[in-house]
């Protein structure tokens, strides 16, 4: 993004506001339409583009809300700053989540709407960094192209800033804690620690204390003070991974701390308050833990306040290419290696392959490749058996009739397989545009996606 002759909308009904900020705005080169009706706002959004939205919350005729989404239906690419009188963070995570990039408290100050929109600058150019593996962007070390992942890059930007906990969602290898670190590291709290803790991994009689410490002599074997991960965490961000395996008694003490912000320690009088930041993640499904009473009801509700779900890998074919290139980059300068590409093949079969372990399995075929490479490539040859079997299953229609296979059945079926796995690579994995591509409905083709285990 180019901070020259960006045009920005000015909706607000307060023209004090507007003249105190237009001769900056213009003096910076930003080209400014002002408009001081929510409704009028949204007809000029309609047949124009615009890079920026400045907007009052005090709209005539409209709310605010219904104003944004309005704003990422008609232009999705446009970055809203909201003008508000008051900062509720409540309501200000529902307008982020809805589509707000920046809050700006009234009055208005020039300076201060001027960084904002700096920010937001350098902010998208940081996202749109290229690494030159075909146009793949990168967030905290996540690489990734794919539609769904470019929207968890968007979703990460917006709720850094915030202290408000989040839930992160999906199958074990997806890359939790990159996502919860990305979340951390685009924070005001990035100079300040960032504690793991895989709550599956510590005995239950061991993980209260893991999280708020003890005190010396206070059960046995507790021979000196110990501080816990919360309080080691202070400032900064706490990731507890696989939450749902965490015990019901201790549950209720984890709720009580993201109430109040406060911890005691075992065996200890004293309450300390602390300021951490809690992102949680699971591969297990929450809401039926709670319906079956293993996960606490208000619990839930209180980790689940943004909810971010990633992807497994096989419904993102489009990014195993750039997180095959990265893997060898980075792979090279552990290993000493000096492997170059991937051979269209070897790629090819990494597309078909199912990737039940996700990114962490992919990671691990790339170096199983890479050492067992003869040359500075990573071919067919080298990748494990399993995947080179997937690549080996493609339709090949003289195949059967050579076996004396002449099923018109069998041919139709492996056939149209091939054509709805190709179709979906070409579209990226889009099932609309896929469906027009084979020439058939999209209820067609969710029906054939079903019956031939295609994901």
């Amino acid at each position: 993004m180019k901070a020259d002759n960006l045009s920005l909308l000015f909706v607000s009904p307060n023209n004090k506001d507007v003249h105190t900020v237009l001769d900056t705005l213009k003096k910076h080169d930003y080209k400014v339409t002002i408009c001081n009706d929510g409704l009028d706002a949204i007809k000029l959004i309609s047949n124009n583009s615009y890079h920026f939205i400045v907007v009052d919350e005090n709209l005539p005729r409209l709310d605010l809300m219904t104003f944004i989404r309005s704003c990422k239906k008609n232009v999705p690419d446009s970055f809203i700053v909201a003008l508000v009188d008051d900062y509720d963070e409540d309501r200000v995570v529902a307008g982020v989540l809805a589509g707000v990039y920046e809050y700006l408290k009234k009055p208005l100050q020039a300076d201060k709407l001027l960084l904002a929109l700096r920010k937001i600058e350098l902010r998208e150019l940081s996202l749109n960094s290229h690494n030159g593996d075909n146009g793949a962007k990168t967030i905290s070390g996540i690489v990734a192209r794919s539609e769904s992942m470019l929207a968890i890059f968007d979703t990460i930007q917006r709720v850094a800033s915030f202290n408000t906990t989040v839930l992160v969602q999906g199958e074990s290898g997806t890359g939790k804690e990159l996502l919860a670190r990305a979340i951390h590291n685009n924070s005001p709290r990035k100079r300040k620690p960032f504690i793991a803790l895989n709550c599956g991994a510590i005995p239950e009689n061991l993980i209260e204390s893991e999280l708020f410490g003890h005190k010396k002599g206070a059960f046995t074997d507790a021979n000196r003070d110990k501080i816990g991960l919360f309080e080691e965490a202070n400032g900064g961000t706490i990731f507890l991974d696989e939450i749902g395996e965490m015990p019901l008694s201790l549950q209720v003490k984890l709720l009580r701390v993201l109430q109040e912000q406060q911890i005691q320690a075992i065996g200890d009088e004293k309450v300390r308050k602390i300021d951490v930041r809690v992102v949680a993640a699971t591969l297990r499904d929450l809401e039926k833990d709670v319906k079956a009473g293993r996960f606490r009801e208000d619990l839930f509700y209180r980790l689940n306040v943004v909810s971010i779900y990633l992807p497994p890998l096989r419904e993102r074919v489009e990014d195993i290419e750039v997180l095959a290139h990265h893997f060898i980059k980075k792979l090279n300068k552990k290993l000493g290696l000096s492997i170059r590409r991937i051979t269209p093949e070897a790629l090819n079969a990494l597309q078909k392959y199912s990737w039940k372990g996700n990114v962490r399995e992919l990671e691990n075929c790339i170096e199983h490749a890479m050492v067992l490479s003869e040359s500075n490539e990573v071919d067919l040859e080298s990748l494990p058996e399993t995947i080179q079997q997937t690549k080996s299953s493609e339709l090949n229609l003289s195949s059967f009739i050579k076996k004396g296979n002449l099923s018109i059945k069998q041919c139709t079926e492996a056939l149209e397989k091939e054509l709805i796995q190709e179709a979906l690579k070409k579209t990226k994995g889009n099932r609309t545009h896929a469906a027009k591509v084979l020439e058939i409905s999209h209820r067609s083709l969710l029906y054939k996606l079903k019956e031939y285990g295609i994901s």
